[in-house]
């Protein structure tokens, strides 16, 4: 199949904003920070280095994490040099939870997973230019320091009363779980990873979850004690929906941006449910669109919202920056005809399988009748519903309305899979087996 050019927004600033720092704010990505001014005059002024860390606690990133690679991408844009830090050495550790101690993983995983995460993290920034990224692993300059050194180099900086007043330590002590200390000394390696990066490139910022503003301005003071100068932190809001839900990250189920662990069609129908009341904020977090752009989507959302035209851009949008276009083309694609907007035999194999996954679905015989497959599939709960739906006309297969309750499945679409409907929007896979 040949799927059209997809159109997207540009990677750029936008133009109707004097000073990157101004954009950030205008699409929220400033819930705290160091001194506003301070900031608003060094992202104006000459190009400064700047990093963001991401840890290897598990084996991909995920749309939380997409809120920091895209705010990376913003700042170089306007001229800015990163350092995308991948944490070899926090990552053995991991950052304090809210509730328990984790699960230490082996060295090996670890190393595993810095390499997977820092492939990520490269996708988002360019390598090229004045202002080329770099890639960094803090284990590079903590594996070589021994616990003498740390103390005394490192340690002597820090006051334990100011550390237990850190809201990730706080809750922690007050919590049943305790805190050990080994996940109390996190936010000193944290801490030490800025020093070392305003020593090494004079990087001066910092940009981070607002969950991390413990540990981002354990960097910022350290640099003051040790080096007697000021260097900054930028924290993002925890995004969460509008009915105060989390966001992107239920239990066992984080949208991931590693396709094997998240297919681009799940991920797409995940931007497609985005509520009206939550989808100009999306917009401006996870898109490149501009300011003008996007408030012709917010006139769409008030005055026709059963388009959903805004949701349908959003989509469009991120599927396309995280994964590759064709694969965004593939999953339009297989949605539209899905839901009746196209032609199911043309569909990518792969991709059509992946989004039977995200249906209810049954594995059958090849051959099996149409009213066993809708039981299978849970479209009905008996065969006597099965027949009466067919008999209504309610029932189709792979596109066909299907007449005879004797109609057997066949697995005639690409990669041998079948998809039932009943009624306009019930869909289900079968896969043949």
């Amino acid at each position: 199949m040949s799927n059209p050019p997809l159109t997207t927004a540009p990677q750029a600033i936008d133009p109707a904003f004097e000073n990157v720092w101004d954009e950030l704010v205008w699409r929220g990505l400033v819930h705290v920070s160091t001194d506003q001014e301070a900031l608003r005059a060094l992202l104006g002024g000459d190009p400064v280095t700047y990093y963001c860390g991401f840890d290897p606690t598990a084996p991909s990133l995920h749309l939380g994490n997409l809120v920091q690679l895209l705010t990376l991408r913003r700042i170089q844009l306007a001229g800015h040099k990163p350092l995308g830090l991948v944490g070899g050495s926090t990552g053995l550790i991991g950052d304090p939870r809210p509730t328990a101690e984790r699960t230490l993983n082996t060295r090996e995983t670890v190393e595993e997973w810095v390499g997977r995460l820092r492939m990520q993290v490269e996708r988002y920034l360019s390598f090229e230019g004045e202002n080329a990224a770099r890639m960094v692993n803090n284990l590079d300059w903590t594996a070589p320091m021994s616990a003498i050194d740390f103390l005394r180099e490192i340690g002597k900086h820090y006051r334990v009363g100011t550390m237990l007043k850190k809201d990730a330590v706080a809750a922690r002590l007050n919590s049943d779980e305790g805190i050990s200390y080994t996940e109390f000394s996190y936010q000193i390696l944290q801490g030490m990873d800025f020093l070392e990066l305003y020593r090494q490139y004079d990087c001066v910022l910092q940009t981070g979850g607002s969950d991390q503003w413990g540990n981002l301005t354990s960097g910022t003071d350290l640099i003051r004690r040790a080096e007697g100068v000021s260097a900054h932190a930028i924290g993002t809001p925890l995004i969460t929906n509008s009915d105060g839900t989390k966001f992107g990250k239920s239990e066992g189920n984080a949208i991931w941006l590693d396709a094997e662990m998240c297919s681009p069609y799940r991920m797409y129908q995940f931007w497609l449910s985005t509520a009206d009341s939550d989808v100009i904020e999306r917009l401006k977090i996870f898109t490149f669109l501009t300011r003008s752009e996007i408030e012709e989507y917010e006139n769409l959302v008030e005055t026709e919202p059963f388009r959903r035209a805004a949701q349908k851009r959003l989509a469009l949008e991120v599927v396309a920056t995280v994964h590759e276009a064709d694969a965004t083309a593939a999953v339009i694609a297989a949605s539209d005809a899905l839901f009746g907007q196209g032609d199911l035999s043309t569909l990518d194999a792969a991709t059509l399988r992946s989004a039977l996954d995200e249906l209810p679905n049954a594995t059958v015989a090849v051959g099996t009748s149409v009213v066993d497959a809708l039981v299978a599939t849970g479209l009905v709960v008996s065969l006597s519903e099965a027949r009466r739906a067919i008999a209504q006309g309610g029932v189709s297969l792979d596109g066909v309305r299907i007449e005879d309750e004797t109609a057997a499945v066949q697995g005639t679409l690409p990669g041998g899979v079948s998809v039932l409907r009943r009624g306009k929007k019930t869909l289900a896979g079968v896969f043949i087996g």
